[in-house]
């Protein structure tokens, strides 16, 4: 199962970008950090708008994927959190509920149906 709960710091603007294919996505670096390690984390928000600016703290609910692109004339890649939800981390009923939401999609069977 591939859920990501990430809550961080966003690090930098996010960069809003139009695609080819003519859809949006809004790249936001969001930091964590720990007692021993501060991590810079990539999320990628497809087809709406967030607002928010460096220094707020949000909880990002998503999932894990790798992208794979030509740049140069050379193939790379970026792995990437895919947010779902994205939530003010001040906003406390809205992050329990994302959080919920989460938790009921990892007590899923990998069997039943994502409704």
């Amino acid at each position: 199962m591939n859920v990501v709960v990430l809550r961080g710091t966003v690090s930098s603007e996010p960069r809003h970008r139009e695609l080819p294919s003519g859809s949006t996505v809004t790249q936001i670096e969001v930091t964590t950090r720990s007692a021993d390690r501060t991590t810079s984390v990539p999320v990628a928000v497809h087809g709406r708008a967030v607002t928010c600016r460096p220094g707020d703290e949000l909880v990002v609910i998503g999932t894990v994927q790798r992208r794979f692109f030509r740049a140069g004339g050379v193939t790379q890649s970026r792995t990437e959190v895919v947010a779902e939800r994205v939530v003010s981390a001040k906003r406390r009923r809205d992050c329990d509920r994302a959080i919920e939401q989460a938790a009921e999609l990892l007590n899923r069977s990998p069997t039943d149906p994502l409704v």
